[in-house]
C-alpha cells in the first residue's frame, strides 16, 4: 500500500467515480480501509488514527465486515484458572474477558478463585439446537390446522430438503405454532461447533420451499420471529436456543467465610429477594444478578456475535444452604456459541478461543462448543457468586473505590 494509492481512492470517491463501499474492488483491503478512513476524516474532521492502528490484515475481516476502517480494541483479561469438570472439558482453564467495565474481572476472578478453593466447578450443556421460524400465510384457521399436520407427518421431507443443503448440520426437530391465518415452524438444527445461524437459515430456506410447493401455505418471512434471535423471548427460556448449560458448585462454610467475607445464609438471601422475587416483581425474564456482564465479556473476546448476549443471558440463579454449605448454580437457557465461523476467525479472536482449548472443530464434532459453553457457564457462576457475595457483605460500592471505578 502507498498514500498516493489510498489518496487516489479518496479523489476518485469525492469525484463520484466509486462509491465508499466499493473501494475493495479497486485496491487490497488495507489501502481501501485506509483511503475509506482518510475520507471520513477529512469529511468530519476527526483524527481517527487510533482506530486505523491494527494489528492484522484487513483481508482477515473480509468476511466480518463491511466499509471498513479500522478496529475497536477493548481491553482483554483473563480470569483463572478455575477448574470444571464439564461433560465436554474438564480441568483447569483460563478465561479470556474483554470489557471496558472497571472491577469486573476482578470480581469474576475472585469467584474463580473461591469456586476453585471448593474443588471446582461442575457444569453441563443439557440441550442443544439452532432454531430457525419462518412463518407461512394460510386461508383460515381449518388450513393452519391442515398444515400443522402435514408438517408432524412430512418431517423426514422436510429433513432431507434441509439437510442436503449441509455438510453438517442435522435437522432435529420441527415444531408448527398456529395464530389465526399464520402458521409458524420452528426447525431445530444441531450445528456441532458452529452457532450456525447462517446454516440454519440456508437449510430453513430449502425447507421453506417443500412447504410452498406441496401445501397451499405462502412463505411471509423467512424468520418469523418465533426463532428468536437476538430479542428477549419466553420461548429461548423454556424450549433454549444455542446450548443451554448449566454450571454449579458446593462451597463449604469456611471458604464463604475466609474467601468472601459473608456466610452462606447471607448469599442465599440476597438471591432469593433480589434474583428470585425482584425479578419475578420486575416481569424479568432472566433472574440473576449480571449474567449478561460475563456473557458479554467472553463473547467480545472469543468471536461470538455479540448481539446474541440478548438470549445468552437469559439465565436463573439458585443459592441455598445445605448441611451448613452453600450451594449456588447458574442455568443458562439460551447460550449461542461456537468455535468455528464468524468472529471466531479473527486474529485476536481466534487466540483467545485457543487459549481455551476449544479452536476449531471438536473430535467429536459439537464437542468443542459444549466445552466453550460449559466454560462461559463457569464463569458466570464465579460472577454470580462473588457479586451476591459482595451484596451480603454490604462490600459492592467499596470494592469499586478501592479500584477506582
Amino acid at each position: 500500500m502507498s498514500d498516493t494509492d489510498a489518496n487516489t481512492l479518496v479523489d476518485r470517491v469525492r469525484d463520484g467515480d466509486i462509491r465508499l463501499h466499493e473501494l475493495e474492488d479497486h485496491a487490497d483491503a488495507d489501502t481501501a480501509a485506509t483511503a475509506r478512513r482518510r475520507l471520513v476524516a477529512s469529511e468530519t474532521g476527526v483524527d481517527l488514527d487510533v482506530i486505523g492502528s491494527y494489528g492484522f490484515p484487513a483481508d482477515r475481516a473480509d468476511a466480518n465486515i463491511e466499509n471498513m476502517i479500522g478496529t475497536a480494541q477493548v481491553p482483554m483479561g483473563v480470569v483463572g484458572p478455575v477448574t470444571v469438570h464439564g461433560g465436554a472439558v474438564d480441568g483447569e482453564r483460563y478465561l479470556p474477558m474483554a470489557t471496558t467495565e472497571g472491577a469486573l474481572v476482578a470480581s469474576v476472578n475472585r469467584g474463580c478463585s473461591v469456586i476453585d478453593a471448593a474443588g471446582g466447578a461442575t457444569a453441563r450443556v443439557t440441550k442443544s439446537g439452532m432454531t430457525r421460524a419462518p412463518v407461512f400465510r394460510v386461508t383460515d384457521v381449518a388450513e393452519a390446522e391442515a398444515l400443522a399436520g402435514w408438517v408432524r407427518d412430512n418431517e423426514d421431507r422436510l429433513r432431507e430438503a434441509a439437510e442436503a443443503t449441509t455438510n453438517h448440520g442435522k435437522l432435529d426437530d420441527v415444531t408448527a405454532y398456529v395464530v389465526g391465518d399464520s402458521v409458524f415452524i420452528r426447525f431445530r438444527f444441531d450445528t456441532k461447533d458452529a452457532m450456525g445461524m447462517n446454516m440454519v437459515t440456508i437449510a430453513t430456506r430449502a425447507a421453506a420451499e417443500v412447504v410452498e410447493t406441496e401445501t397451499p401455505a405462502a412463505l411471509v418471512a423467512l424468520s418469523g420471529n418465533l426463532c428468536s434471535d437476538k430479542k428477549p423471548a419466553a420461548i429461548n427460556a423454556v424450549e433454549g436456543r444455542g446450548r443451554s448449560v448449566t454450571a454449579d458448585v458446593s462451597i463449604p462454610r469456611e471458604v464463604v467465610e475466609e474467601h468472601l467475607h459473608t456466610t452462606p445464609e447471607a448469599v442465599a438471601e440476597v438471591n432469593t429477594r433480589k434474583n428470585l422475587v425482584g425479578s419475578a416483581k420486575a416481569g424479568s425474564l432472566g433472574f440473576n444478578a449480571h449474567v449478561a456482564n460475563v456473557v458479554a465479556a467472553t463473547f467480545l473476546a472469543t468471536g461470538q456475535d455479540a448481539a446474541q448476549v440478548v438470549e445468552g443471558s437469559n439465565a436463573i440463579t439458585t443459592a441455598e444452604t445445605r448441611g451448613g454449605d452453600l450451594y449456588v448454580s447458574v442455568s443458562l437457557a439460551s447460550l449461542e456459541v461456537g468455535t468455528v465461523g464468524g468472529g471466531t476467525k479473527l486474529p485476536t479472536q481466534a487466540e483467545a478461543i485457543d487459549l481455551l482449548g476449544v479452536a476449531g472443530g471438536g473430535d467429536p464434532p459439537g464437542s468443542n462448543a459444549d466445552a466453550l459453553a460449559e466454560c462461559v457457564a463457569a464463569g458466570a457462576l464465579a460472577g454470580e457468586l462473588s457479586l451476591l457475595a459482595a451484596l451480603g457483605s454490604r462490600h459492592l460500592s467499596s470494592a469499586h473505590e478501592s479500584l477506582g471505578r
